[in-house]
């Protein structure tokens, strides 16, 4: 009996409340729904000891009051706990649409499918939390009634398990202030942030708390003295208006002192007067900028901290004037100027907005819902990157950008040309190069301001890159990139994968999966599409699959095998080998021919050699000592063939670098071009001399005939005068 006065006095002071909130409640409908969830939940309670039926009926309490809601979405926070204790849920489920309508058993479905993913044991970063996210972005009002849940909850979790006060506190600052926010119910938002920093940062919230008691009377007096020439002027021009100071909340003062490195003494803004007109709806503008004229003739403005959300609202429906002047005392305040109404839309959001527009909901939050629709359904997406992006952008500035056609385009602030492209068509996006801002050519990394006029340059030949995903900020524009990137790899793993098809064939090695787990794992790779496309573009030679696959070293092979596993059938067909195939035949004169000598050592007829198969340059020709060649060997052993010099008569000429050093003197320089010219008949490239504290160091390049040829031009320079050391470069 007892439990049941208490119910029903609770009820008598919720339907009281309600009834003078809005006139348009159905109370006896929302009293009847109280009765029902009463008769199956009882005095039940959750794990904090609060009976679930209060807990409901305080979140149909804040979705009504805190939020604007109407009847259904009351009905719905009353009903939204009941079945979970009931053994007859689906008989009391299919009851619903009949008892209150098929609104609230849509809105209850929607409630379900969050509550089952069982939010509060979830990792923010499983796949899980993604789930949570698509369930959400769904009927704007079961997001709100969520909210309001949510809310409730953080206002009673002191008597909770620490462990589960951290999981709420974490959950409600990662997912669910960012959404107040976005859907702009910004007294929700800030006591969301304050709970959560209150279990997060408890000593940090503590010490801000004391700090803003601390300083409460000498703000009392700052606000008395910068209100009072403002309230003499707007009351002489017979405005109807309420003034008030808004304290800046705990969690802003505690993000801003994180961001700036500064203290608290040092967080200049932290309180802003709010000024709110009684004006009819066709002259609302108008008084607004009459009275931000008053505010900035008593007080210099700082005009990079202007904010015009009046002229063009923001896409949640925020709209306000915001001007930042300087106050008495040299202290910077913050005004902000909008009308009644635009402050019911400021606190109350969304449903304050359905409310003036006639219960149609903003086509800007329903195309960003459609937007996080379309992210979260993608397959191929990354859920930490998703969430990570989410919750960035809900929080992202918004600019305003027109297309040729003078077309209104909202994009977050630091969007690019890029980002501009993607937003109006996905095609447009993918074929950008570049275009016009304010008929000024720009490239596609260019950010966009407030006002630009865009135009976008497009080609056939253009593609989405990679490096696209570093500057474009829009969830659309990464969603479509990295859509496309996807593609363009799937299509490469599909060639990749018949090389190895046709490779494995040759060698005789079974094409499984077991095989294909051994080389996956060899290369620390995630996926056999990862390693198929590592195939096609040349980032793994297919002869190494044989070696890890047969678990030996590469074995030495004959110069013709291993030129017929890596280049195509007819070069092969067009080269020279000894007898037995062993080594490939290089010629004196390299001439139309598909080898080239390495320039990191210039080999030179007559030096020990060896061929380098290269992915596009064909073979390289290397000397056995170059610099390069133990890095390769350990590398690309696979890549190696023996080689050598064709014995012939015909000169042929070959680039040879040579060093000297000695001590200077006057004619040096000549005697060596004398040498080189008319002694041995060497052509020179270049001479590069250097002298210092009367010692040279030199660098010659020249051209020769064969080693025989070099060598006897370095016995003859080693004889000259002054000269102390001479040797053969590499390069």
């Amino acid at each position: 009996m007892e439990n049941n006065n208490r119910f029903e006095t609770t009820l008598e002071e919720l339907l009281a409340l309600l009834g003078k909130q809005s006139s348009n409640l159905d109370l006896n409908k929302i009293s009847e729904a109280c009765h029902f969830a009463y008769e199956i939940l009882g005095e039940t309670s959750w794990e904090s000891g609060k009976p679930i039926i209060y807990h409901s009926m305080s979140v149909a309490r804040i979705v009504a009051t805190d939020i604007g809601l109407g009847t259904d979405p009351v009905i719905a926070a009353l009903l939204h706990n009941v079945f979970e204790s009931s053994s007859e849920k689906d008989e009391l489920i299919a009851s619903i649409p009949q008892r209150f309508g098929e609104q609230v058993s849509s809105l209850l479905d929607g409630l379900f499918k969050i509550n089952s993913i069982d939010t509060v044991t979830i990792s923010v970063h499983s796949e899980n939390f993604r789930r949570l996210l698509l369930a959400l972005s769904g009927d704007l009002r079961v997001i709100l009634i969520k909210i309001a849940d949510r809310l409730e909850d953080m206002r009673n979790l002191d008597g909770l398990p620490s462990d589960l006060q951290q999981k709420y506190a974490n959950e409600s600052s990662f997912l669910y202030a960012p959404l107040a926010h976005r859907l702009g119910i910004y007294n929700i938002k800030t006591e969301l942030e304050d709970a959560s920093l209150k279990y997060l940062k408890p000593d940090e919230y503590q010490n801000i708390v004391k700090k803003l008691e601390d300083s409460l009377e000498e703000r009392k007096n700052f606000v008395s003295e910068f209100v009072k020439p403002i309230e003499a002027k707007l009351l002489t021009r017979n405005f109807k208006f309420e003034m008030k100071a808004r304290t800046k909340s705990i969690y802003s003062i505690w993000n801003k002192m994180k961001k700036q490195r500064v203290t608290f003494e040092e967080v200049f803004d932290l309180f802003a007067i709010r000024i709110i007109l009684d004006s009819k709806l066709e002259e609302e503008k108008s008084d607004c900028w009459q009275v931000y004229s008053i505010v900035t003739e008593e007080y210099q403005p700082n005009t990079e901290r202007m904010r015009d959300w009046i002229s063009i609202p923001k896409s949640n429906g925020y709209e306000s004037l915001h001007t930042t002047v300087m106050g008495p005392h040299g202290r910077w305040v913050e005004v902000q100027i909008r009308t009644r109404r635009m402050d019911e839309v400021a606190e109350k959001g969304l449903a304050a907005h359905w409310k003036y527009k006639g219960g149609k909901s903003s086509g800007e939050l329903d195309k960003w819902l459609a937007g996080i629709r379309e992210m979260l359904e993608n397959p191929s997406g990354d859920t930490n990157a998703i969430i990570e992006e989410f919750k960035t952008n809900v929080y992202d500035d918004e600019i305003f950008v027109f297309t040729p056609k003078g077309d209104l385009k909202r994009l977050p602030a630091g969007a690019t040309i890029l980002d501009f492209a993607y937003e109006i068509h996905s095609g447009l996006g993918d074929k950008c190069v570049g275009g016009k801002v304010n008929q000024r050519k720009v490239t596609i990394k260019h950010k966009l301001k407030n006002g630009d006029q865009v135009a976008i340059d497009t080609s056939s030949n253009q593609k989405p890159k990679i490096d696209w995903l570093d500057f474009v900020v829009t969830s659309k524009a990464k969603s479509r990139i990295k859509a496309s990137l996807n593609e363009d790899k799937r299509r490469e793993a599909e060639n990749g994968k018949e090389i190895v098809k046709r490779k494995f064939k040759n060698w005789k090695i079974d094409y499984n999966e077991e095989n294909i787990r051994l080389i996956i794992s060899h290369f620390k790779l995630k996926s056999a599409v990862d390693l198929y496309y590592a195939v096609s573009v040349g980032q793994i030679d297919p002869l190494e699959l044989k070696s890890i696959i047969r678990g030996t070293e590469i074995q030495e092979v004959k110069a013709k095998e291993v030129l017929g596993e890596l280049l195509p059938k007819k070069v092969v067909e067009n080269l020279s080998f000894d007898s037995g195939d062993d080594f490939l035949v290089i010629d004196k004169d390299l001439k139309n021919v598909i080898y080239k000598l390495a320039q990191c050592c210039n080999p030179i007829f007559g030096d020990e050699i060896f061929g380098f198969v290269t992915i596009r340059e064909g073979i390289k020709i290397h000397r056995e000592h170059c610099p390069n060649a133990k890095q390769m060997r350990e590398r690309y052993p696979y890549r190696f063939i023996k080689a050598k010099w064709r014995s012939t008569k015909l000169n042929a000429s070959f680039q040879a670098t040579i060093h000297l050093s000695g001590s200077d003197r006057q004619g040096i320089v000549g005697d060596i071009s004398y040498i080189i010219a008319k002694d041995v008949g060497v052509q020179m490239r270049s001479i590069n001399v250097d002298s210092k504290n009367g010692n040279f160091e030199g660098t010659l390049r020249v051209y020769v005939n064969n080693v025989e040829h070099l060598d006897f031009l370095m016995h003859k320079l080693k004889n000259i005068k002054g000269i102390q050391h001479v040797s053969r470069g590499d390069y």
